[in-house]
């Protein structure tokens, strides 16, 4: 959807693409840390600041999503899921830094029994509203201070159902296990987390299904799986930084292919026995994108490539980090390379608030476009000539890309004019500039987090140009450019 997920119908109209489918080091740190967060219906009481951490982490769009107070480090999930009783028990290990004195805090958490918590070993007290799990440790946590909260719960979980453009997300029980996608704010329906993009953290996964069974997670796999009174347990390990909405433990039957790209970038594919006949060309168009990406964007900013098709007719892809997720579909070679573009434009650099989200989905549907001419297939002039064609009372002008609107965060402009104000730019600054933009900017940013001024900046910086009155008319106007 860009990060994630796709939202593919207008490009998939120009396309003739047919079906509904598609989406220096981070010390963990909130981007957002700092920013107070308005009072939200449904939130936490308010408390006296100081001492208690905020019930958002300060995205005003979405109030309640993540928290204030701290910043995680490391998340450690210990989970057992039984798909024939859609029950998953966990255990999560929070490492976290205060950014103020703590006496109270806030996790993201849908559903489960909470039957434990503990902050550095010692009891803590708990409550809940709505989504919320508020936990008052033994003692005042110091600001500055480092600290690991452990959440035992267990339960069914409940995956966010009939959103306005998304439909079904986060931790969505199968025939077989679990299709796990989760932008935007999914996370909490299957961990406790700080649900919000803008405290990207380290994961480790420790997953344990009926034997027979394959776990999917983020990262690579950490030595072989391990099998006992018939259940095995998966290890995987993301090392590098991810916002919590690219987390996964997708599970269920799979068939593998593993190797390495051209270049040498160990790439995993796994599909669904239902798509075992897709299984090479996602393996094989997966290495292609992951390595042309390389050339046109830089340096792969992680570890392992590949993707997953599972069975659930989700009707949207997302990318997750690492293993980008296909639900219920075959795609093809222009979704892949979107979902793989999201790799660097929304995993590596990441928004620290939904407003930005043109930076994740514009640049990768950019992406597609310069796929298909790499392929020679359509030309990038000729897809974006083909989206300007439309009249001046057409949709995709009536909605300003550079302010994503939470009711409607996936809307197809979003998408699709977020990536002609890409080619916008492109002709203004011409192309030796314009591809040093892309590789400066992900160069600058690896691993961190990004906004819209930052990228103004920068095109100004590389370019000599004068760029504001660009900007405002591709992505601020709710008009058709007719100059730029």
């Amino acid at each position: 959807m860009a990060s994630g997920r796709l939202a593919i119908a207008a490009t998939a109209t120009f396309l003739g693409i047919l079906g509904t489918v598609a989406c220096s080091a981070s010390s963990g740190e909130s981007a957002l840390a700092g920013d107070v967060p308005p009072t939200a219906a449904g939130s936490a009481p308010a408390h006296a600041p100081g001492r208690i951490g905020a019930p958002g982490i300060g995205d005003p769009d979405f109030p309640t999503d993540g928290n204030g107070g701290y910043d995680v480090d490391r998340y450690r999930l210990k989970i057992d899921y039984d798909p024939a009783a859609k029950h998953l028990s966990g255990v999560t290990a929070i490492e976290a830094r205060a950014t103020q004195d703590l006496a109270k805090f806030n996790l993201d958490l849908r559903g489960f029994e909470v039957s434990r918590i503990t902050v550095d070993g010692s009891p803590a007290g708990f409550e809940r509203f709505k989504d919320e799990l508020v936990i008052a440790p033994a003692k005042t946590i110091a600001d500055k201070a480092r600290f690991t909260v452990e959440v035992t719960y267990a339960g069914e979980p409940k995956p966010v159902r009939g959103s306005s453009n998304l439909g079904t997300y986060g931790f969505i029980p199968t025939e077989d296990g679990a299709f796990v996608a989760c932008e935007p704010n999914g996370a909490k329906t299957w961990f406790p987390s700080n649900d919000h993009p803008a405290d990207k953290a380290r994961y480790d996964f420790e997953i344990t299904v009926p034997e027979g069974l394959t776990a999917l997670a983020n990262g690579e796999l950490v030595g072989r799986p391990k099998s006992a009174r018939g259940k095995t347990t998966f290890v995987w390990r993301e090392s590098h930084p991810m916002v919590s909405y690219l987390a996964t433990a997708t599970l269920g039957k799979f068939e593998l292919r593993q190797g390495r790209t051209a270049t040498g970038i160990p790439n995993l594919a796994a599909v669904d026995p239902r798509y075992r006949a897709a299984l090479d060309d996602l393996y094989t168009q997966s290495a292609k994108a992951t390595d042309y990406w390389t050339t046109v964007f830089g340096p792969y900013p992680f570890s392992s490539t590949g993707g997953v098709i599972d069975d659930f007719s989700a009707g949207y892809a997302l990318e997750n980090q690492t293993k980008p997720m296909y639900g219920g579909f075959t795609p093809d070679g222009s979704i892949i390379a979107h979902e793989l573009a999201h790799q660097w434009f929304g995993n590596s650099l990441s928004i620290k608030r939904w407003r930005d989200l043109w930076l994740n989905e514009g640049f990768a549907t950019y992406a597609e476009w310069l796929w298909s001419e790499h392929n020679g297939e359509s030309t990038v002039e000729k897809i974006f000539r083909g989206h300007y064609a439309a009249g001046p009372d057409a949709a995709i002008w009536k909605y300003a890309p550079g302010r994503a609107k939470p009711e409607d965060l996936f809307n197809s402009s979003v998408y699709n004019r977020g990536g002609m104000t890409l080619h916008a730019l492109r002709q203004r600054i011409g192309d030796p500039v314009f591809f040093k933009l892309l590789k400066t900017w992900n160069a600058e940013h690896k691993y961190g987090y990004v906004t819209t001024d930052e990228f103004v900046a920068l095109a100004e910086k590389l370019s000599g140009k004068q760029l504001d009155k660009l900007f405002e008319a591709w992505l601020f106007a709710d008009r058709k450019p007719t100059e730029w």
